[in-house]
Order: C-alpha cells, then sequence, then structure tokens
C-alpha cells in the first residue's frame, strides 16, 4: 500500500463524526431491502467530506453507520480537506464510499490527487484515516499505474543560483 498523501488526518476523522446529507432532485427507498437511491444532481455531506455524482445507490442493511454509497456519474467526484488545508480529489465512474471502514473504492477511469501528486488507474482504493493508496491498472494504459510527482516550485534564493547570479 501505498501512502503518498501524507499528512494529519484529524480533520478528516472529525468528518466522520458528523451526520451524511444527501441531496438530489430525486429519491426511492425500499424499506425492506433497506436500499435507496438517489439521482439527478446527487450531493453527498459529512462535514467537509463531498461526493457528487449523476446517481447514488445507498445500501443500508447492515445497520446505521454501516451504509455503503455506491455514486456513479461520468465522473463522480469526492473531495474532502484536511487539517492542514490540503484537499484530497478523487474521480472515478463510479466511487463507493463504505462508511464503517472509512474507504473509498473507485472503478472506471479513477483517479486520485492530493497537493501536486496523482495516481491514476483503473481501480483505485483510497483509506482515508490511514491515507493508504492501493491503484490496479488502467488498459488505456498498458495496464499500468500512473503516478505523477511534481517537483516544488524553486525558492528565489535556488532560482537566483540557477540563473547563474551570486
Amino acid at each position: 500500500m501505498s501512502n503518498l498523501f501524507a499528512g494529519s488526518a484529524i480533520a478528516i476523522e472529525h468528518d466522520f463524526n458528523q451526520p451524511i446529507k444527501v441531496r438530489s432532485q430525486f429519491t426511492s427507498g425500499d424499506g425492506i431491502e433497506k436500499s435507496l437511491l438517489y439521482w439527478g444532481n446527487v450531493r453527498i455531506a459529512q462535514g467537509s467530506l463531498l461526493i457528487e455524482a449523476d446517481e447514488v445507490e445507498v445500501q443500508a442493511k447492515e445497520g446505521s453507520g454501516k451504509e455503503v454509497f455506491i455514486a456513479r456519474g461520468k465522473p463522480a467526484v469526492y473531495q474532502q480537506t484536511k487539517e492542514d488545508g490540503t484537499i484530497v480529489k478523487a474521480q472515478a465512474n463510479e466511487i463507493r464510499y463504505m462508511v464503517v471502514n472509512r474507504t473509498l473504492s473507485m472503478e472506471g477511469e479513477a483517479e486520485l490527487k492530493q497537493n501536486s501528486s496523482m495516481v491514476k488507474g483503473s481501480s483505485i482504493t483510497f483509506d482515508m484515516l490511514r491515507e493508504q493508496v492501493n491503484a490496479a491498472g488502467s488498459d488505456d494504459q498498458d495496464g499500468r499505474v500512473i503516478t505523477i510527482f511534481q517537483p516544488a516550485a524553486p525558492t528565489p534564493k535556488e532560482q537566483e543560483n540557477n540563473d547563474g547570479n551570486p
């Protein structure tokens, strides 16, 4: 498991103590199966955690606090702000948010970004508390995972030295 997204998870832990709010244009539910379907400009919010999708299926058969939110879109998107103010962003054709274990599972053109780092693949699993990533390769990239690291911008002093000035 890769830990490209290191940093404090305190703000993220605070998010998980907040209620989950779902907004959409339409909804339907099945009380026996304990499932709900939301569609039309769906927005899930829990503290700073935000998921937006064309439709979201909620599976709640396991009980309160163990729901699975399955967001689908072209793409479905996720973002969350960490305590240090950095924002973790992700997108995929399908994003599964497993409430009980605080993980995102992304399928189909999956992408996860924080600061200047990015991971792309056909599927990505992201442990939001441990900030750990597992990714599988994408068919359009010869079956490989793509990870991009951007170098830090040079400081004014480094820029002077690179320009040949003392």
